[in-house]
């Protein structure tokens, strides 16, 4: 039999669904877009249902959202919270409940189909099974939603003819089974249960007196729009914020590896503190970082900030505070301010023209933190001197200087570990300030005053003390916390020395039972190999770690593994030097022979010859063009030609005073690479990787330590590329877009925006890309020329190899010359990369003078450099450590969002 139904002559819900629905045994519906609001119609009908209700959903899931079950979820999480379903209020409270039991009972189960498998889903259909046993079948224009079955018009078309019901439950089943299915992702299900009983909190004051991490987190865009914080994420904010409640506060240095997302860890750990407290945030970080800072919290946390230019303050909107007089640093309009700490390394040794330094001192923080903490060391490092005798650097001091006027203090780098472990302690020196004794103990600490033994010990060079006098010295400054065991929190009874104490009283000694001191003695090699210092206040993990440890409840890895295959490491993926560039070399080397006849260092005027023609003939051309003063208006250098400008003019008297021979082999060095430059073979191998192997499809970046190879690359590429478009991410005002063949100036912002939506495939970038730029969109990348300092190329591969990152492998070419420069570097050091990227999370700024020494032939001194950088790690700085599960997803009392934002929109005081 059929029936047709018209909402324009009844109500859909009351006249058929509820009906139908009323002890039936079985419901199975393709529906639209998944609703919460399916309980507002049919609640007390499918409560009725003895068996089971199926449904399958549409979902904006893309190609690539399918491709693995993890992508599959968040791509369903982002649409469930787009919706905003938190803010339905309280009335939906008791329907979310209901939904939230149908689902964990296994009563209502809900599969989703991505709209690229059939389009939208616009067929809506349904087979009830009724109480009797027997079918009927509906179709018409109604979603699964409160406005489709009671306020939409909509026409509703029920069929109880065996071929009715049968044609539908067969596009059911279709549906149902299909390759492309994914159940509803198991964070929907949390949501639904954490919003019916979600309460919002009065006031931060309320919050305050029992302040949960998770309620000023959980409704933040880091959870909303994007995937939340990761396991690793959450341990270290709670461990800071847990820290930062007590008297010595949080004192950490973070120092897990290139993308495992440090940024956010620091900034919601901040955010916390701040919002516990009453004191300004201040953030230190290198120039070409400040600006990342100020957008991850905007965009992560909603978290207003101000940056200072070295002018005036600018909010997160844009907006200019002026200021007059260095004065008006103090008055940031926002509670978190951000500032470069190349103006305190000025400041401080240059206090004649700016007070800044001094005058920030004069402020008491709530939290100070400081990321690429590395660049504060001692000075004049170089293998072989007395590292401990060495003066601290002027951001080394300061940070020793300001540690004290803060509550709170969290640093940050990869590589902690340069090329002395005696780096490690300058770094916990910059915790401890003058003042902390949590960190180091007091000035008679062994820790301090044998700091470089404390190291050898701790590496196994020097065995661990064995008198037990002597472990009480190194044991009692600072007294290790109660929670690092039994043996621990009972001493500390012993002692009779409360929670907060960081030090015990050292005549203690002499009242100390036999049985004590066997226990101390037992202490001793636990506390050099696990519980010493440098473990408890620096945490470090590493990508390999969070990716092959399981999570206990899970039983899944931590993190996603994202494998790197790389491309062009054997001899037969080098590129061979063409006879015309091995003709070009021998002209700059014969160039800087003949004017190293009458000038010194001209060493380095062959290197970077040599090194700007091996990342593209047009480049090396304008180097050398530069040098002989013909350079022309064609080219734009961008941000290297600082470097090149300020070598040349350094060099001004030498390139005036060239003979004509010299300059016969320069202008054969120019005329070479200037015949030859449309056949440059790194062009023809980058067209190859992009166009015929299609590494464009899946989205590549382009790195160069040059702009004039990017430029130059990206002139050629443009006519090659039809209707895609070009990013150009590079330093100062050089960026922009090349669409359609014609490029515009834009700002890095805009760049990256297109990015992360799919709209720019093909990223040109120098290596001011290389720090704080998150590429997860993008699955390959061109090393057009390798970095004379390694430590850059970790810091390329880190552009891709991140958390979000959509592919499992992401594919990396090092391209380089055969029998070149680059050739030999590459094989110098290739042997040794593994285990000195082990050593230090990534290969050190100073080994960037091995690399120089190479380029100029000095092969034995290299490897005597290299060689005296020990093979294995100085230093035991992993954090293996399980990490405690941590709920904040289910977290239901939350913190009003605009409260939060409000209270940081206020300015220094």
């Amino acid at each position: 039999m059929i029936r047709r139904y018209s909402s324009r002559l009844e109500r859909l819900d009351t006249s058929f669904l509820n009906k139908r629905l009323e002890g039936a045994l079985a419901y199975d519906r393709i529906a639209g877009y998944f609703s919460s609001s399916i309980l507002e119609v049919a609640g007390e009908s499918l409560d009725q249902i003895s068996g089971t209700v199926r449904m399958i959903c549409n979902s904006q899931l893309d190609a690539m959202d399918v491709t693995t079950a993890q992508a599959a979820t968040g791509a369903m999480r982002k649409e469930w919270c787009a919706t905003e379903p938190e803010k339905m209020g309280d009335r939906s409270h008791p329907r979310f409940q209901k939904l939230y039991d149908y689902l964990r009972s296994g009563k209502l189960e809900v599969r989703v189909l991505p709209d690229t498998t059939f389009g939208l889903i616009h067929g809506k259909a349904g087979v009830i099974t009724l109480a009797d046993g027997t079918k009927t079948a509906f179709m018409g224009s109604a979603n699964e939603s409160k406005s489709g079955w009671r306020l939409n018009y909509e026409l509703i078309w029920e069929d109880t003819s065996p071929e009715a019901v049968q044609w539908v439950q067969e596009e059911f089943n279709a549906l149902w089974n299909h390759l492309d299915y994914k159940p509803l992702s198991e964070f929907i299900i949390e949501d639904i249960g954490r919003i019916a009983h979600r309460e919002v909190i009065s006031s931060i004051e309320e919050w305050g007196e029992d302040p949960e991490p998770a309620s000023a987190i959980i409704e933040s865009p880091v959870y909303r729009r994007e995937l939340g914080l990761w396991d690793h994420q959450k341990y270290f904010v709670k461990l800071a914020f847990d820290a930062h409640q007590t008297p010595h506060g949080a004192r950490f240095l973070l120092a897990d590896m290139v993308g495992l997302g440090k940024t956010l860890q620091l900034a919601a750990s901040a955010m916390l503190m701040a919002l516990l407290g009453d004191g300004p945030v201040l953030i230190l970080a290198p120039k070409t970082l400040l600006w990342q800072w100020q957008g991850e919290m905007r965009d992560l946390l909603d978290l207003p900030s101000a940056v200072w230019n070295g002018k005036q303050w600018v909010d997160e909107a844009g907006i200019e505070y002026p200021r007059m007089g260095d004065e008006g640093i103090l008055r940031c309009p926002r509670r978190i301010g951000i500032i470069s700490y190349g103006l305190i390394t000025y400041g401080y040794s240059n206090p004649d023209r700016t007070k800044v330094p001094e005058l920030l001192k004069k402020m008491k923080y709530e939290c100070i933190i400081v990321d690429e903490v590395h660049r504060a060391r001692r000075t004049k490092q170089t293998p072989g001197q007395e590292y401990h005798k060495a003066k601290p650097n002027n951001l080394l001091a300061y940070l020793i200087e300001i540690s004290e006027r803060t509550k709170s203090f969290l640093l940050a780098t990869a590589t902690p570990v340069q090329l002395n472990p005696i780096e490690a302690y300058d770094l916990l020196s910059i915790l401890a300030g003058k003042t902390n004794t949590s960190v180091l103990g007091n000035q008679w600490s062994l820790w301090h005053r044998e700091a470089v033994r404390s190291l050898e010990i701790i590496q196994g060079r020097e065995p661990v003390p064995t008198d037990v006098y002597e472990i009480w010295r190194w044991l009692y400054n600072p007294l290790p916390p109660a929670f690092e065991g039994r043996d621990y929190s009972t001493l500390r009874n012993v002692l009779r020395v409360d929670e907060e104490a960081t030090i015990a009283d050292p005549a203690m000694w002499e009242r100390l039972t036999p049985p004590d001191k066997s226990r101390i003695k037992r202490i001793g090699e636990d506390l050099f190999a696990h519980r010493n210092p440098y473990i408890r206040h620096i945490v470090r993990r590493s990508r390999k770690y969070l990716e092959t440890t399981n999570n206990p409840e899970t039983h899944e890895p931590y993190l996603k593994e994202i494998k790197v295959k790389l491309f062009g490491e054997e001899d037969r993926d080098a590129i061979y030097l063409t006879t015309y560039l091995r003709e070009a070399y021998e002209s700059a080397e014969e160039f800087c022979r003949l004017l190293s006849g009458r000038a010194k260092g001209t060493g380095f005027l062959e290197t970077l010859l040599l090194r700007r023609a091996g990342s593209s003939l047009y480049a090396g051309r304008l180097t050398a063009e530069a040098m002989l003063g013909t350079r022309s208006d064609e080219a734009d250098p961008g941000e290297d030609a600082e470097l090149v400008s300020n070598e040349v003019e350094s060099r001004s008297t030498i390139f005036s005073e060239m003979t004509e021979e010299e300059k016969g082999a320069l202008r054969h060095y120019i005329m070479i690479l200037k015949e030859h430059e449309d056949e440059d073979p790194k062009y023809q191998r980058v067209k190859e990787l992009l166009f015929d192997e299609r590494w464009v499809d899946r989205g590549c970046i382009i790195f160069s330590q040059y702009y004039d190879s990017i430029h130059w690359l990206a002139e050629k590429l443009k006519d090659e590329i039809g209707g895609e478009i070009i990013g150009i991410y590079a330093g100062g005002n050089k960026s922009g877009i090349y669409e359609h063949g014609v490029f515009r100036r834009a700002d890095r912002e805009e760049i990256k925006g297109l990015v992360q939506k799919g709209q720019i495939r093909l990223l040109l970038g120098t290596d001011a890309a290389s720090e704080g730029l998150n590429l997860q969109k993008l699955g390959t990348l061109i090393n057009l020329d390798l970095p004379w300092n390694p430590t850059r190329l970790e810091q390329r591969k880190g552009r891709i190899q991140r958390i979000g990152q959509i592919y499992d492998e992401v594919w990396i070419y090092n391209m380089r010359y055969k029998d070149s420069v680059e050739d030999r570097v590459h094989d110098l050091l290739s042997e040794r990369l593994e285990n000195i990227n082990s050593m230090f999370g990534q290969i050190p700024d100073v080994l960037e003078d091995v690399w120089v020494d190479v380029a100029l032939n000095k092969i034995e001194k290299a490897k005597r450099t290299i060689d005296a950088v020990p093979p294995q790690h100085p230093f035991e700085m992993r954090y293996d450590i399980p990490i405690e599960p941590i709920h904040w997803e289910s977290c239901a009392k939350v913190l009003d969002a605009h409260d939060v934002k409000k209270a940081f929109l206020e300015g220094w005081k």
